[in-house]
């Protein structure tokens, strides 16, 4: 057993393992749920031991070997295998190889391991057998496998590079793929997503990976090998450079170490050992910056292209919207809304001004308001007295003849009854003042 795999607590129930180690039965309608039970806990595993190890590809003998138990392997993998690809989680890695241009299998290197076979996957659905040796791609980790490289490659050094050779990409994709098997898988997967293409560059095999921005990679272009070249002589050439100051600090070292010893004729040669050394890593250096000039005017170039690609988009897409406007239909535009405001303006000046009657009808009216006024005069509203016309003193004698006469006897009280009286009004004004400033506790307290 493996011990990079982790294996679930059951593993440890003899009566629960004795029952998934044993074979499935020819027919899963005798039971389904043992079968349904025994299938997923095999699946489940199959592909939580491929992805601890870190691996995409399975095997009947590695699984064999990695699930074995108290000198026992389990008697179904084969089933579970056929099942698995019938629903498509597995494939076989010669057929999932042929998917993918047939310029992948010009590398010739034997890491993708596909081999002759003359039986089909047909056949294979159809066996109760499935060979020890053959190898399955499992869809859902090489998915993972690919999009991992791709961020891998996007967060490196050479995301600047479109073009990248297959040994750099082994350097810095070591951390994700754990072999150069995995590593083509996860290009395989890759390339069927169109997001990276290879091709073969002078005996050497190299990737061009999808920019930032593009929906598909391109093919390899005359542009994209010339850039790659450069960039490999910008490397080289600096290599280079770094090695000459190297030496030449080696021998300002030594000619310092032989005139401390007196000798001063060696160290005179190795000083102008220096100086040629300096005069070779200047000229090297020279020829980098100028590659590196060639290289930035290239990615301007590239730049600007792409700017011009969005200028004629944009003028393309203006001349597609004005293509029936003209400058006189917009004049012939601008006259018909004038026109119809003006017969709005029109309208509602119209219907502003009501309706009006026709003369006979007026002189009518008018007649009988005439009438209507004439008849409504104050002196002859009815309900109302007749204003007198006799003079005022004469009204004034009728009211007061109309009125009752004044007594003419003498009032009937003595003086001794209006002191009486006032003494009278005088006690009741002063119980009032009392009253009024008596304290609120002494108006609680009840009558004696």
């Amino acid at each position: 057993m493996s011990s990079e795999v982790s294996l679930p607590a059951e593993w440890d129930d003899d009566e629960r393992m004795n029952f998934l180690f044993s074979d499935f039965k020819e027919n899963r309608d005798v039971n389904t749920t043992d079968w349904d039970s025994k299938m997923d806990f095999w699946t489940a595993l199959i592909l939580k031991s491929c992805r601890d190890r870190g691996s995409v590809c399975v095997n009947l003998q590695d699984l064999n070997r990695t699930f074995r138990r108290q000198d026992r392997s389990p008697l179904g993998l084969s089933t579970v295998l056929q099942s698995m690809a019938r629903c498509g989680k597995i494939q076989r890695e010669s057929e999932f190889a042929a998917n993918v241009d047939c310029g992948w299998l010009s590398w010739g290197v034997g890491l993708l391991l596909v081999k002759p076979l003359k039986w089909t996957f047909s056949t294979l659905l159809g066996s109760s057998r499935v060979p020890l040796e053959e190898s399955f791609v499992v869809i859902e980790l090489v998915k993972e496998k690919a999009a991992e490289l791709l961020r891998e490659y996007r967060s490196s050094e050479f995301s600047n590079c479109s073009i990248v050779s297959f040994q750099e990409l082994c350097s810095f994709s070591s951390d994700v793929c754990a072999d150069e098997s995995t590593l083509c898988m996860a290009l395989l997967q890759l390339q069927r997503d169109k997001q990276v293409t290879v091709s073969l560059h002078e005996g050497e095999k190299i990737v061009k990976f999808c920019q930032p921005g593009q929906e598909r990679v391109s093919p390899v272009s005359d542009v994209d090998v010339g850039i790659y070249q450069l960039q490999r002589s910008e490397k080289l050439l600096g290599d280079r450079v770094q090695k000459l100051s190297l030496e030449a600090d080696k021998c300002k070292e030594e000619a310092r170490v032989l005139l401390r010893e007196g000798k001063k004729s060696q160290a005179l040669r190795c000083l102008r050992g220096r100086k040629r050394v300096e005069r070779r890593a200047d000229n090297l250096f020279a020829k980098v910056e100028s590659i590196r000039e060639i290289l930035d005017r290239i990615a301007q170039s590239q730049t600007d292209k792409m700017v011009m690609q969005a200028y004629q988009a944009g003028v393309a897409a203006l001349r597609l919207s004005l293509k029936d406007v003209t400058v006189e239909r917009a004049e012939s535009l601008v006259d018909q809304i004038q026109e119809l405001c003006d017969t709005q303006d029109e309208v509602n000046q119209a219907l502003s001004t009501g309706v009006t009657a026709a003369d006979e009808d007026v002189d009518e009216l008018e007649e009988e308001l005439k009438s209507l006024l004439e008849e409504s005069k104050p002196d002859s509203i009815s309900g109302l007295p007749a204003v007198p016309t006799n003079g005022l003193l004469a009204s004034g004698e009728s009211i007061l003849s109309s009125l009752p006469d004044a007594p003419r006897s003498h009032l009937n009280i003595t003086a001794e009854q209006l002191e009486e009286e006032l003494n009278q009004l005088t006690l009741t004004d002063s119980g009032s003042q009392k009253k009024k400033v008596m304290s609120p506790a002494k108006r609680l307290e009840p009558a004696q």
